[in-house]
């Protein structure tokens, strides 16, 4: 079998994470669960992975970034380094 070369996109990713209740709509979800993970991805760096405290406290082994203001959230919001 031969082997296959992929020739890297260089395309950098950045992700949020939360979880939490979601509304299951016709053809996408909706909630605030879905806003939070949407601002906490605005605000991770290229090829950065935040999660919510909330994910932190459900999985285990992520570094503490800081605290965080989320548009449309009266109260800052700690995230995590997922990864980077």
């Amino acid at each position: 079998m031969r082997a296959h070369r992929y020739r890297p996109l260089d395309i950098e990713v950045r992700c949020g994470l939360h979880t939490g209740e979601i509304e299951s709509g016709e053809k996408d979800v909706q909630g605030i669960a879905v806003h939070i993970a949407a601002r906490i991805a605005a605000l991770a760096a290229a090829s950065e992975i935040l999660v919510s405290r909330t994910v932190k406290d459900l999985v285990a082994g992520s570094g503490l970034r800081g605290k965080h203001s989320l548009k449309g959230l009266q109260e800052a919001m700690e995230l995590y380094a997922a990864s980077s």
